[in-house]
C-alpha cells in the first residue's frame, strides 16, 4: 500500500536564508536541541551532509515502537533547493514498511517571502497496512515551525545554532 502526505507553511524570509538550514547539516543539529521530544539525537556515519550521507537519527527514550532508524540522503539539490531522505535500515522498515522517504522543499514566494514543504511518501506492506497509522507529517509540520521561527529571530537561524 502506497501513500503519501504533505503540508506546507509560509515563511516570512527569503528561500535563499531558509535553504542555508534545509539544505545542510545544520537542519538535523537545530532539531536535536530545539525538539527534543522529536529526535534525541543525530550521527553521521558516512558524509557530510550532503548526497549519500548516511546518518543515525536516535528517538527520545520511551517513543513507542521506535527507536533509532538510518536514513541516506538522496538528494541535495542547491539550485531546486530540495531534499530528500530515505529510510535504509530500522525504524518503520521493521515495522512492514518498504520504502520511508521525506522531502523537504524550499519555494521562493517573492523576494522576502518562501514555501517550506515536507511530503512523506512510503509503501507498506498488505500484511502490514495497519502500520501505515504509524505515518504523520505532524513531526515535520512542527520542525517547519521550529525552523521558521528560527529563522524569523535570528539570521541563519543562529538563535537556534
Amino acid at each position: 500500500m502506497f501513500g503519501t502526505i504533505s503540508k506546507e507553511i509560509e515563511v516570512p524570509v527569503t528561500a535563499n536564508e531558509a535553504w542555508k538550514i534545509y539544505g545542510t547539516i545544520q537542519l538535523a543539529n537545530i532539531v536535536v536541541k530545539e525538539l527534543p521530544n522529536i529526535v534525541h539525537r543525530v550521527d553521521i556515519l558516512e558524509g557530510d551532509g550532503g548526497v549519500g550521507s548516511i546518518l543515525r537519527v536516535t528517538f527520545p527514550p520511551g517513543t513507542p515502537l521506535l527507536t533509532s532508524h538510518k536514513e541516506k540522503f538522496v538528494v541535495v539539490d542547491d539550485e531546486k533547493r530540495v531534499k530528500i531522505a530515505q529510510v535504509v535500515e530500522g525504524g518503520l522498515l521493521d515495522l512492514g514498511f518498504t520504502f520511508y522517504k521525506v522531502k523537504f522543499e524550499v519555494i521562493e514566494k517573492d523576494k522576502e517571502t518562501c514555501i517550506t514543504r515536507a511530503t512523506i511518501e512510503y509503501d507498506v506492506k498488505e500484511e502490514a497496512a495497519a502500520n501505515a497509522s504509524f505515518v504523520s507529517i505532524q513531526t515535520f509540520v512542527d520542525i517547519m515551525n521550529m525552523v521558521a521561527k528560527c529563522l524569523t529571530q535570528g539570521k541563519d537561524g543562529q538563535s537556534c545554532a
